[in-house]
């Protein structure tokens, strides 16, 4: 029986800077069989997200990095192909932390079935899954926005960012996004309803900020640091609460991050800056899931993917993180499901 071959994309350099196609490489391997409790998915998306940039060096961190010459891992919905595991069958969809191929075999406890009639299955990877749950636990169980108050979100068009928006407006906040192109400026403020929203492109940024955020700003979730979060920081009321997600702008920077001290404004303020990864909130992720389903469900969340076609793109949807190319989720559609109705 003639074996068959995949192609799964490992990590050929630790990119110095800005990554590059070159630091990817695509390898030809025989697709795996599933062994006893085991099953074979084959890939059908694949999600980009900017923490992998981390992963990537070789430096300690709340995740292992990469390893050279080998396979990259994600968030991946899949399709059974092969179950040799009484929990699934040949159809069922699936989502996990899977491996950058084709075909990936994975144990049960590596995968969860999803419902492909509740949603699109390409949610379990944006507002239903990873990126929609940072949104939901960062903002309500660190920021915590009372009725009322000033939400500030940075990186507010991207897929954590748009929904933590969504969010304080349903939590009855006043909400103010920060992005990079006037088309995401309109589709914060026609689309998703946030109450303002500024360019931080233009030289106009601290300006336009200040007249945005006239009373202050009482929480600040910060996808992207740098000169931004100095901007915000200055804008703190007393006591303002800062979940601190991300700081993509200085993912792909060669020597260390700069930029002003920030104590003083902390102290003056009695502000609380709190770090987080999702992993933090494991053991709650059913509330989060289900407070989301129900929004979704209910017409209270919109979302944006952004859908790169082609597993040979991977690299390219990866690196466009870094240029803001995409809206909301930016997804790799690998292939179509050839069982499951959908």
């Amino acid at each position: 029986m003639t074996q068959l071959i995949q192609q799964e994309i490992h990590l050929a350099n630790r990119p110095k800077g800005m990554p590059t196609k070159e630091d990817f490489t695509f390898v030809k391997s025989s697709v795996p069989s599933p062994k006893e409790n085991e099953i074979l998915v084959r890939t059908l998306y694949l999600s980009v997200d900017p923490y992998m940039r981390g992963r990537m060096q070789d430096a300690k961190s709340y995740i292992a990095p990469f390893e050279l010459n080998k396979v990259i891992s994600g968030g991946v919905v899949a399709e059974v192909v092969e179950s040799q595991s009484d929990a699934f069958k040949p159809g069922d969809v699936v989502v996990g932390n899977l491996s950058w191929a084709e075909y990936t075999v994975a144990t049960a406890n590596e995968i969860r079935k999803i419902d492909p009639e509740m949603a699109p299955i390409s949610t379990h990877l944006g507002i239903l899954g990873m990126t929609g749950l940072t949104a939901y636990f960062g903002l309500l169980d660190i920021g915590k926005p009372l009725e009322g108050e000033t939400v500030v979100v940075s990186g507010a068009a991207g897929a954590v960012g748009s929904v933590v928006g969504q969010i304080a407006k349903i939590k009855g906040a006043k909400v103010v996004g920060i992005a990079g192109s006037d088309d995401k400026i309109d589709y914060l403020l026609n689309v998703l309803g946030f109450d303002a929203a500024v360019n931080y492109k233009k030289d106009s940024f601290w300006t336009d900020l200040r007249n945005s955020v006239p009373e202050g700003v009482d929480v600040y979730f910060d996808n992207v640091g740098g000169d931004v979060s100095d901007a915000v920081f200055t804008m703190l009321n007393r006591n303002a609460r800062i979940p601190l997600c991300g700081s993509i702008s200085s993912y792909n920077a060669e020597g260390k991050d700069s930029g002003p001290r920030i104590q003083s404004a902390m102290i003056k303020t009695s502000a609380m800056m709190q770090g987080f990864t999702l992993g933090d909130f494991a053991t709650d992720f059913e509330r989060g899931f289900t407070d989301l389903a129900k929004w979704l469900l209910q017409g209270k969340l919109k979302y944006e993917e952004t859908i790169v076609d082609g597993f040979e793109n991977t690299p390219e949807a990866f690196l466009g993180l870094f240029k803001g190319t995409n809206l909301g989720k930016q997804l790799v559609k690998v292939a179509d499901p050839e069982y499951a109705k959908l």
